[in-house]
Parts: C-alpha cells; structure tokens; sequence
C-alpha cells in the first residue's frame, strides 16, 4: 500500500476505535467449545437470541462428549428458537463427534482443523481462531462486508476477496479488533438501508459518503 492509503487506512482505524471503544465479541462462552457452538448456531441468527439459547445448553451439555451423545431431537429442543435448528443440530452433532473422535475432545486450534467440521465455514473459523485462541484473523459478516466495500476499505464484490483487501490494508495486529470496530460501527451506525451518516466519527473519509453529498 501506498503512503497516503496507509495513513488513510490509520486514520479509519483510530476513527473507529474513537466510536467504539468498547467493541468486542457479543456471543457469551467461556472457552474454544462455547464459542465455536454459538457461531455455529448464530448463522442467520443474532448474537442475542443465540446468548438466550445457550446458557442451558452448556449448563447441561459442556462438553464435546457430553453433546455428541445427544439425539437431534434432544438438542433441538435447546436450540429450536435459533432458526434452521434442524440443520444446525445435525451439523453440531457431527462436529462434536469429530472433535471426540479425531482431536481428542479438543477444539483445533488451526484453519484447517476447524474448517474440516461439519457447520464450520471460514468465517466460523475465523471468529473463533481471533476470540478463543489469539490468532489474528478477520472474520467477515454481513456487517463487515458492508462497512468495509461503503468506506472503502475494500473494493470488493466477495466476501473471500473482502477479506483478502481487508489483511492486506489492515496492520496483522489490529485486524482482530478492527473486526469487531467494523460489526459494531454496522449494527450501530452504517445500517444496510438507512445509514447514520451524518452521526458518523469517519463520514470524512467514507467513500459512500463522500458520493452521496
């Protein structure tokens, strides 16, 4: 990157930091496991709804053990207000028993290991490769995809080639925040139809701004 697009790209990041300073992961767990069933179940989902659902499910079931020998049915009934509960039972069953079976009740700690699991795509993997285990990574949602391609973080038509745009322009040690800073500047601020702009930190040196006024 340029110099001009390095400073720019600092100024955003401070711009964001200064907005959202207590930006951080909204699904609760306590461990690798924890995190990697909620995004599982927060696919399609808000990170609330999923935060209603889990406390009894990880009361009861804390384990990869413990879960994997549940029937759907029975995990259903724990995760049923989630959306697509069906297809997210099917998937965390067979995850937990590929967790048992080929990492020793462990949650991988790599991508590859992680994307191997039924339900894990990559940006499942990325969240929780940055919040459960610190390896920096930028997982990109919905929310993510939006602000990023509006201020101009990237110019991109995929969320793979927005992620690509975001690592390479992002420093590597603030990519695990900026993730967050870009979730919570979308929920709060730039929504997808009617963005703040005008209560907007960074509207300065937003592309979307700047071409609409």
């Amino acid at each position: 990157m340029a110099k001009k697009d390095a400073k720019w790209t600092e100024k955003v990041l401070d711009g964001l930091n200064k907005a959202h300073p207590d930006a951080k992961p909204e699904l609760d767990f306590t461990n690798p496991f924890e995190l990697l069933i909620a995004t599982i179940l927060s696919a399609q989902c808000t990170d609330k709804q999923v935060n209603k659902c889990t406390p009894a499910l990880f009361r009861d079931h804390p384990t990869p053990e413990s879960m994997a020998a549940m029937s759907e049915e029975e995990l259903g009934k724990y995760i049923r207000s989630c959306g697509f509960f069906n297809s997210k039972a099917k998937h965390i069953l067979s995850a937990c028993r590929d967790i048992v079976e080929r990492f020793s009740g462990e949650v991988p700690n790599t991508r590859e290991g992680l994307e191997s699991l039924a339900g894990v795509g990559r940006k499942t993997a990325n969240v929780v490769l940055s919040n459960a285990f610190d390896i920096p990574a930028i997982a990109v949602d919905t929310h993510v995809f939006r602000v990023s391609n509006r201020i101009g973080l990237a110019n991109a038509s995929t969320v793979e080639k927005t992620e690509v745009q975001l690592m390479e322009r992002i420093p590597q040690d603030k990519w695990s925040i900026a993730h967050h800073w870009l979730i919570f500047h979308g929920r709060r601020v730039c929504s997808a139809q009617r963005p703040k702009c005008d209560e907007c930190t960074i509207n300065e040196l937003c592309g979307y701004y700047k071409e609409k006024n």
